[in-house]
């Protein structure tokens, strides 16, 4: 299986190619009810994660969220 390079929170990765980004939530094992996702600078909308397909090179922050009280 072929691997491309992506940026997740400003390091770099080595990820599996033909991921979308659900997949790549996945394959990170991290909960998609619990996160957001910016996709090369733009906020990516939920509906949008199983559709769109990461590239060699993108960018990704995703930020975890935490409930307290």
């Amino acid at each position: 299986m072929r691997n491309i390079s992506v940026r997740i929170n400003g390091q770099a990765r080595e990820v599996p190619a033909g991921l979308t980004v659900l997949g790549l939530l996945e394959w990170l094992q991290l909960n998609p009810e619990r996160v957001a996702i910016e996709l090369n600078r733009q906020i990516l909308r939920r509906p949008a994660w199983s559709e769109t397909p990461l590239e060699a090179g993108a960018e990704l922050e995703i930020v975890h969220f935490v409930g307290g009280g």
